[in-house]
């Protein structure tokens, strides 16, 4: 009777273990969706936060200076005492020149790696060189500037005797330099995801390598690519240390790389550093900036989800 009456007691101990089981795994499959939840609504408040700052900001620098002088004007000189004059297509300027060097430097050499790591590669080679690649992401971007500075414009100026000590032809080209991880990674990746299959009947129809990799890999990871490649862009755009180092301090509305120039994000450090007393027309304006900024990279952003998803080839 007392075997019996021990079994029963284990037996019971043993559903009560059970239930206090489900009854834990019950109360983590409830908890976990709401911490997600709650962290999703921080990040989506966060962003929030961002944008009405710069619109509350901004607003208050359009009360001072007229918004068509802000995008019509040719000429950026805020710290005139007598007669500022705020118009941001100096910055524009600078920040356009600088992406467009940088592109031309990035997407040739990152799309020329991917190719290489996706259709080449061994797999041994893959595994040393991807990752190596990738430190170029970690190096902090001052380092890219005083690199740019010290290193890249000297030997430019042998090149290009006329080049100034602060051009954007420098900072171009370590932006173009800095992006390229990001453009070989994001490219390999899309050209990985190609199916075996296809590469494998481009071969038995007599396709060499090359033309595998060009007219049926690269077409078939397009959508991916050029995300990839806007996405650098819009990197390039927002890049702040590299053109404040080596780009200089002047708004010059110019196109020629071998000039001084000045670029959004380099005039907001500029600002930010001191150089205008708080509540001034002169603070207020680093958000006007920033807002337009913020419109760019926006705009890239959108474009890239759209060709990704207008182009996306389902496999």
């Amino acid at each position: 009777m007392g075997l019996k009456t021990g079994k029963v007691s284990v037996a019971k101990l043993i559903e009560e273990n059970k239930k206090k089981g489900r009854y834990k795994q019950g109360l983590v499959e409830k908890s976990v969706p709401i911490f997600l939840l709650i962290m999703a609504i921080i990040s989506i408040l966060t962003t929030i936060g961002i944008v009405f700052t710069l619109l509350v900001e901004t607003f208050t620098f359009f009360e001072r200076v007229r918004f068509i002088d802000f995008i019509t004007s040719r000429e950026w000189f805020p710290f005139f005492e007598a007669d500022p004059q705020y118009g941001i297509a100096p910055l524009i300027a600078g920040t356009l020149l600088v992406s467009f060097i940088a592109i031309l430097v990035a997407i040739p050499i990152g799309l020329a790696t991917a190719i290489y790591l996706s259709e080449y590669a061994s797999e041994r080679v893959r595994k040393i060189v991807k990752p190596t690649l990738e430190v170029l992401a970690g190096i902090p971007t001052i380092v890219y500037g005083f690199f740019a500075l010290t290193f890249v414009t000297p030997i430019l100026q042998k090149i290009i005797p006329n080049l100034s000590f602060f051009n954007a032809l420098s900072p171009g080209i370590v932006v173009g330099i800095m992006i390229i991880p990001m453009i070989a990674s994001l490219s390999e990746d899309a050209m990985s995801a190609v199916p075996r299959s296809m590469r494998e009947g481009a071969l038995a129809l007599g396709s060499t390598k090359l033309e595998v990799s060009l007219k049926v890999v690269l077409p078939a990871a397009l959508s991916g690519i050029i995300a990839s490649c806007v996405l650098g862009i819009s990197r390039a755009i927002g890049e702040t240390m590299i053109v404040t180092i080596a780009g200089g301090s002047s708004p010059n509305l110019t196109f020629n790389p071998t000039e001084t120039i000045q670029t959004m994000t380099a005039y907001i450090v500029q600002v930010s550093l001191g150089d205008a007393s708080f509540g001034s027309t002169v603070y207020y304006s680093i958000y006007a900036v920033g807002m337009t900024l913020f419109v760019f990279t926006l705009i890239m952003n959108l474009i890239a989800q759209y060709i990704s998803k207008r182009f996306r080839e389902e496999y």
